[in-house]
């Protein structure tokens, strides 16, 4: 499956929705180029985790399953497996880097789009790394970003300093596609 494939896909979902997939993907892409990785294949996974959201969202032990099932023989199993995993309610646990990456950018994207949209300028180019970290420890601000799940960014081997700067960075670079 190539992008413009995959992009038909997340065309589909409502526009947070999309524009949360295309966040995950940013991020997924600065995580993979600085990690030596297959940046097309990591940035699929982002792009495609969360297809199946709108149809699971009231059945969220079913979410990735749904999805995965709709991208076997489009993507390699390690991808497929990725997407099962970063739900930590349907039984499939992370083991891989590509696992815990996911997992770790699907959250840290709401953590930094939330520290933009409080800004007065509401740009994701004003959010610095102090400010993030700032919010980062304030356990009431953007209580969907689960710390515990931006943490698994060290099982990587980045520290979450590492995560949040290659995360900002992917995130400024989509900017205009989503909004901010």
């Amino acid at each position: 499956m190539d992008r413009e494939e995959a992009l038909q896909l997340v065309n589909k979902l409502g526009d947070k929705m999309k524009k949360h997939s295309l966040a995950v993907e940013a991020i997924m892409r600065e995580l993979a180029e600085y990690l030596s990785e297959n940046k097309e294949l990591w940035g699929l996974v982002g792009l495609l985790h969360d297809i199946d959201y709108e149809e699971t969202k009231n059945n969220p032990e079913k979410h990735g399953l749904i999805a995965a099932d709709r991208l076997i023989g489009k993507l390699p199993d390690k991808a497929i497996y990725a997407i099962k995993a970063h739900n930590s309610r349907n039984g499939f646990e992370p083991k891989s880097k590509l696992d815990y990456a996911l997992i770790a950018s699907d959250a840290v994207s709401g953590l930094i789009i939330a520290c933009a949209l409080i800004l007065p300028t509401k740009k994701l180019e004003d959010v610095t790394m102090d400010f993030v970290m700032k919010k980062f420890k304030q356990k009431d601000f953007a209580r969907g970003a689960s710390r515990e799940r931006i943490l698994y960014c060290e099982k990587i081997g980045l520290t979450k300093e590492k995560l949040f700067e290659l995360a900002l960075k992917g995130l400024q670079r989509i900017n205009n596609e989503l909004g901010l």
